[in-house]
């Protein structure tokens, strides 16, 4: 029997049932009260641009709260377990389950088997609605709530550099040499690394080489002259559509597939992926983070309630679990600086507290 871990079939549906209750009440409650203290602070920017009104904070709702989800979804399902196995214990139904037989993994395997589920829910959640979600409100966040262009394609805040010179723009649309720059500033600097001229204009077509300026101005830092150019002005011949192509990867707006294939194009031009590998592992470490709550908040669930420790190991569980988040955190940040590699910055804390949370409930069960 001790092998089996759901010996019963009722037991087992209610223990799910009453954890998955529980898992969805406490997540509806922290993104509701999160989403509305992020909206008192993002009113007064939404509304400022002129024609937003109530549909806009509504959209904005729309797409803050899938990243809300895919935040606090684990912390609930650690609430939750807390919640669960405390109420349990203090009605002496851990006790009729333990004298009925049943061990503390048997207890916990209901609570496990729909962790696992809420694991496969965010996975997917995350990949198909959270990414989609951040790209699209980083993209309104970036020209400030206002009218987001039609080219999805569109980037923004861009910068070029042409060995000392650098070539920045407010937006860049198409690809390759249909690319063309708006809000352009092009800063050529001397052999000191000083400003020696700067060029604005209101558009930039690439030249191959090079992007012609449109309407052209020129500051002169020598002589403090401006003056307007009377044709477009060649500048950045430096750069290449090698450059143009690639961008400031987000990892939180982009699939697996997708992150795949901006970490391999980042390496080709010889940059650093070490960071956005780690990213890409805990894509899939991140959404099993919810099947150690159980474990970690088992603590809870165990031992007598009528010593009056109830509520500390309540605090425990809680504690465990905060700690797993903090250790993960700190992982994924030293791997991000190349202290760990982005594997191990990734698993380590899973594997790490899930030793941790099996020595616990061993120890406190037994």
């Amino acid at each position: 029997m001790l092998l089996d871990f759901f010996p019963s079939r009722q037991l087992t549906i209610y223990l799910a049932k009453m954890f998955a209750v529980r898992i969805i009440a406490v997540l509806a409650m922290l993104v509701m009260v999160l989403l509305m203290l992020d909206l008192l602070s993002r009113t007064g920017d939404i509304l400022a641009v002129p024609g937003n009104g109530q549909d806009d904070l509504l959209t904005y709702a729309s797409l803050r709260a899938p990243q809300l989800v895919q935040r606090f979804l684990p912390y609930s399902v650690l609430l939750a377990t807390i919640i669960t196995l405390a109420g349990l214990n203090q009605n002496s139904e851990v006790t009729a389950m333990k004298a009925a037989g049943l061990s503390a993994h048997q207890i916990l395997a209901p609570l496990l088997l729909t962790a696992l589920i809420v694991s496969a829910f965010t996975f997917v959640f995350n990949e198909r609605v959270v990414t989609r979600a951040t790209a699209t409100l980083k993209a309104w966040q970036d020209v400030e709530y206002g009218q987001v262009p039609d080219d999805p394609g569109t980037r923004f805040n861009v910068y070029f550099n042409d060995g000392n010179d650098v070539l920045m723009a407010r937006t860049l649309s198409g690809t390759g040499e249909d690319t063309v720059l708006t809000g352009v500033t092009f800063y050529e600097r001397d052999d000191s690394d000083m400003i020696a001229r700067q060029v604005t204009g209101s558009r930039a077509t690439f030249a191959a080489p090079g992007w012609l300026v449109e309407d052209a101005e020129v500051f002169t830092v020598a002589t403090t002259r401006t003056q307007m150019a009377e044709e477009p002005l060649l500048v950045a011949p430096g750069t290449t559509l090698d450059q143009v192509g690639l961008r400031r990867v987000d990892p939180d707006a982009e699939t697996l597939g997708e992150l795949a294939d901006s970490i391999d194009a980042l390496k080709a031009a010889g940059r650093r992926t070490a960071e956005l590998e780690g990213r890409w592992w805990h894509k899939i470490s991140g959404p099993l983070s919810a099947v150690l709550m159980p474990l970690l908040g088992a603590v809870a669930g165990f031992g007598l309630a009528r010593s009056g420790n109830l509520f500390i190991r309540a605090v425990l569980g809680m504690a465990l679990g905060f700690a797993y988040f903090v250790v993960e955190n700190a992982a994924l940040a030293m791997g991000s600086f190349g202290g760990y590699p982005p594997l191990l910055a990734a698993w380590a804390p899973f594997f790490l507290f899930f030793l941790v949370g099996e020595t616990v409930l061993i120890r406190t069960e037994e």
